[in-house]
């Protein structure tokens, strides 16, 4: 945990899908972490592990039919039972929240002016020449040249990459606290990705941002980021500072994603792979959620979920985390 006072906090939280004549499905299962003002955490996990539904959950993007357990906290004050209120307030000055596509978030039949002054027309009172003028400078630091002209065109007259940066500006706009970030650059180009993380993680160093950063990728996380809590089959098996995500990993699943990656080794070489399948929140039993893939599984793996219990620089869900350390490094080294 960080050693800051908390500006997010989540604490045991639970995502429940209850639909009718279905039995109640758990997609995300005791969720504790914490989120400091000026901090970047990385969300990292495999499609289905949870990690879009957690930083959802933070702005009441969920499905209708899902219910919540625990609490997920802003300032203190748990999102999902702030007033009508208390939530626009939050919602339209506080937090913000970037997407993975800014196609399918942007009306393709108004202008990119339009868009990006409604927040300011609508919550802040600004009249639209006042919002325009407070929009340009905006534009100017995250890379948009010819603010001015780029304010009348239309989504399909941008690419993907500006496309992007100018959701970054609607939600920077309003001067959040928190910034919530669902895989923003998946849909671009490897150049692209650097350039718009490059911004972000600029804008956020300066505005002095809190950023809950989701991401698939656990390369791009550890470089963006201050720490790191990697999520499987709903719920989070590690949490460390991004620095020590190599050397002071305790989890048999991030030993085996770091050894999968690729490498510069010898040509043909196949890579090392996790057995089986990611398992969803509801698929796994009362033990460990890992327990059926990994190679150090005993009998209590199989029968008792381990709790996220802390360590010298982190805190990890196993049983086997301080035992095991030592052979998670050999196993690495064996399979570089």
């Amino acid at each position: 945990m960080s050693t800051a006072p908390a500006l997010l906090r989540a604490e045991h939280l639970g995502i429940d899908l209850h639909r009718r004549r279905q039995q109640p499905r758990t997609l995300v299962r005791d969720v504790t972490f914490d989120l400091a003002p000026g901090e970047a955490l990385g969300l990292v996990g495999e499609s289905g592990s949870g990690k879009s539904l957690t930083s959802r959950a933070a702005v009441r993007l969920l499905p209708r039919d899902a219910r919540t357990r625990g609490t997920l906290a802003f300032e203190g004050q748990d999102v999902q039972a702030m007033s009508r209120e208390r939530l626009t307030r939050y919602l339209s000055r506080e937090a913000a929240m970037i997407f993975q596509n800014p196609r399918a978030h942007i009306n393709p039949v108004r202008t990119l002016g339009d868009f990006l002054t409604e927040p300011l027309t609508c919550h802040l009172g600004l009249t639209r020449p006042q919002a325009e003028e407070r929009l340009l400078p905006l534009l100017a630091d995250i890379g948009i040249a010819d603010g001015p002209r780029r304010l009348r065109q239309y989504p399909h007259q941008l690419s993907g990459g500006l496309l992007q940066r100018m959701m970054i500006a609607s939600a920077l706009v309003t001067e959040p606290r928190l910034l919530l970030a669902d895989e923003p650059t998946t849909a671009l180009d490897v150049t692209t990705q650097q350039d718009v993380m490059a911004v972000l993680d600029e804008q956020r160093r300066e505005r002095n941002l809190a950023l809950l950063f989701v991401t698939h990728d656990l390369e791009l996380a550890a470089a963006v980021c201050d720490r790191i809590a990697v999520m499987y089959a709903g719920t989070i098996v590690e949490l460390r500072p991004a620095a020590d995500l190599h050397t002071g990993r305790r989890h048999p699943y991030i030993a085996g994603l770091l050894a999968a990656r690729p490498g510069l080794g010898e040509p043909g070489a196949r890579l090392p792979v996790i057995p089986g399948h990611p398992a969803a929140a509801h698929e796994t039993g009362e033990g460990c959620p890992f327990a059926a893939r990994c190679a150090f599984t005993e009998d209590r793996c199989r029968t008792e979920r381990p709790a996220l219990h802390p360590d010298p620089t982190g805190s990890v869900a196993c049983h086997r985390a301080a035992e095991l350390a030592g052979d998670l490094d050999r196993r690495k080294e064996a399979a570089t």
